[in-house]
């Protein structure tokens, strides 16, 4: 089989449709969450650095580019929109603000990590429809944030989002690197201070739980806290503790609780938990998996992976959570 072939079009990439890939390890695990031989399959390979994976109310898969600048001869970072009826991506929004973690609240409104590396340094709100993008943050007591990653939503309307920094040459403004939560009044609060490099965040379904998951030099782990109604967390504990490494980056949960999370580790690709910690499925992929999410609607059961320069599709057999639904 030829691979995913791709062409430029008056700067607009365009990718062929979906194709399965040679020579990989299918999935392997409970056979009540993963398809027996399955694997993934490649929609578009394009990219510099995918990350940020979401899917709006019309099905549509968005997800970052992260270029850093160092690399790319200064492009300054891009987000795609994935049509998955037409299998063609074409760059939704560029320059991104250097946009990392992407969610879709429960008006649909697309809410974005941007970073550092020339990028927002903040949290953005844009209305689809129209087109206008807000600053939901970009302050902590009057300071720049680090570089927001990657955020999750609670059935409040609450945001949570984590704020490490990998590179960019802005100074580090915060004395942390820290967990934050934007409750819908505007209003932001710092609830983890002391994780290294705070990465991909998790709400359970059953809203009592805030996983997230650490990719520093000292913490390569899940931590679980307790969530309260109000949005507050205590009881911090390490759920799952990968050192000396690698942790993982972007997570994704399930009806169930399961969490599917994106690691570097050997084999590389997405791994499932219990909420427990227990390890239940493994779902290799050709390239290093960076964050995952699962489709809506007709795609609830259906997982999208950033992966290398790469987005790529499996079906599982169970259904995704999402806090936001419409």
């Amino acid at each position: 089989m030829t691979s995913l072939s791709t062409q430029f079009l008056c700067g607009i990439l365009v990718a062929a449709l979906p194709q399965a890939l040679q020579a990989q390890d299918p999935v392997s695990g409970d056979t009540t969450i993963v398809i027996a031989n399955s694997q993934v399959v490649l929609l578009f390979d394009g990219a510099f650095f995918t990350e940020g994976p979401a899917v709006a109310p019309d099905g549509t898969v968005y997800f970052s580019d992260i270029t850093t600048t160092a690399s790319t001869g200064m492009e300054a970072g891009h987000i795609w929109r994935y049509d998955s009826a037409t299998g063609i991506a074409k760059i939704f929004r560029s320059p991104s603000g250097m946009s990392n973690g992407i969610i879709f609240d429960d008006q649909g409104r697309m809410i974005v990590a941007e970073g550092a590396d020339f990028g927002g340094r903040r949290v953005t709100r844009t209305d689809l429809k129209t087109g206008r993008s807000t600053i939901v943050t970009g302050l902590y007591q009057e300071k720049a944030f680090n570089a927001p990653n990657d955020l999750a939503l609670d059935e409040q309307g609450r945001i949570y989002f984590t704020d490490p920094r990998y590179f960019g040459h802005e100074p580090v403004e915060q004395p942390v690197e820290g967990v934050y939560r934007i409750d819908p009044d505007g209003s932001v609060s710092l609830l983890v201070p002391e994780i290294d490099k705070p990465n991909g965040i998790l709400v359970s379904p059953d809203q009592r739980t805030l996983y997230v998951a650490a990719l520093g030099g000292t913490d390569q782990a899940i931590f679980a806290f307790d969530l309260d109604p109000e949005g507050s967390v205590s009881g911090g504990m390490t759920l799952l503790d990968f050192s000396p490494g690698p942790g993982p980056d972007g997570m994704a949960v399930d009806l169930d609780g399961n969490i599917y999370a994106a690691r570097r580790a050997q084999p590389m690709g997405i791994y499932v938990y219990s909420p427990e910690g227990q390890q239940l499925a493994l779902i290799p992929t050709p390239e290093q998996p960076r964050n995952v999410t699962f489709g809506r609607g007709a795609t609830s059961r259906t997982l999208f992976i950033t992966a290398g320069r790469s987005l790529y599709m499996i079906d599982v057999k169970r259904e995704g959570y999402h806090a936001a639904r419409w």
